[in-house]
C-alpha cells in the first residue's frame, strides 16, 4: 500500500533542507568574530574588481599572520584603495590599515559586554534555524497527512512516518544546538 518512492523522496527532501539550514547558520556564524583573526569575516566583501563584483578572497590572498592580525595582499596593487573602501563599507567594524603593498585588519580584544552582545546574537541565530527546521517538519508532516487521506498511507505506516520526522527534527534541533554551544563557547573563552 505505502509508496516507497515518494515516502523516500519526501524524508530525502526534509533531511537535505535540514543540512542546508544548519549549514546556512553554521557559515554565518563563521563571519561574527571572537577577537581573532578568522579569513572568514570577509567571505560577504564584495571588491569592484574592473567593473566586476568580486570577492576579496578572489582577488587576492588572505592570510593570519598572528593571532589577531589578517593581512590581504591583493594580485594586483591598483586594488589596494578599492579593497579598503569595501572592508569599510561592509561594517564588519574593523579599520584596515593600508601600507601601500598589503592591507592588514588587527583585531581589537572584545570587551566583555561585546561578548555578551555576540553570545545573544548567536542564540538568535540558533532560534531562528530552529523555526526553520520546524517548519521543514510541518511540511513534511502535511504532505504525509495528505498522503493518508489519499489511502497512499495505512494508519500504522503514517505513525512510523510521523516518528521518524520527529526523530530527524530531533536530530537537526540537536546539531544547531551543538554548534550554537560551540560558537558560545568561542566567543566566551578569554
Amino acid at each position: 500500500m505505502m509508496d516507497n518512492e515518494k515516502v523516500e523522496e519526501i524524508f530525502l527532501t526534509m533531511e537535505d533542507k535540514f543540512d542546508k539550514t544548519v549549514s546556512v547558520m553554521s557559515g554565518e556564524f563563521a563571519a561574527i568574530r571572537a577577537g581573532r583573526a578568522n579569513p572568514h569575516i570577509l567571505d560577504k566583501v564584495q571588491v569592484d574588481y574592473y567593473g566586476t563584483m568580486s570577492p576579496i578572497n578572489q582577488v587576492g590572498n588572505i592570510s593570519v599572520s598572528d593571532a589577531r592580525c589578517l593581512v590581504i595582499s591583493p594580485w594586483d596593487k591598483s586594488l589596494l584603495k578599492g579593497i579598503e573602501k569595501a572592508i569599510l563599507a561592509s561594517n564588519i567594524g574593523i579599520t584596515p590599515t593600508n601600507d601601500g603593498t598589503v592591507i592588514r585588519l588587527v583585531f581589537p580584544e572584545l570587551t566583555e559586554e561585546r561578548r555578551k552582545d555576540l553570545v545573544k546574537q548567536v542564540r538568535k541565530m540558533g532560534e531562528d534555524s530552529k523555526v526553520a527546521v520546524r517548519n521543514i517538519r510541518r511540511e513534511a508532516m502535511e504532505t504525509l497527512k495528505k498522503m493518508k487521506n489519499a489511502k497512499e498511507l495505512s494508519e500504522d505506516e503514517s505513525k512510523n512516518c510521523e516518528q521518524d520526522v520527529e526523530d530527524s527534527t530531533a536530530k537537526a534541533i540537536a546539531a544547531i544546538e551543538k554548534v550554537v554551544a560551540a560558537k558560545e563557547k568561542e566567543l566566551l573563552t578569554v
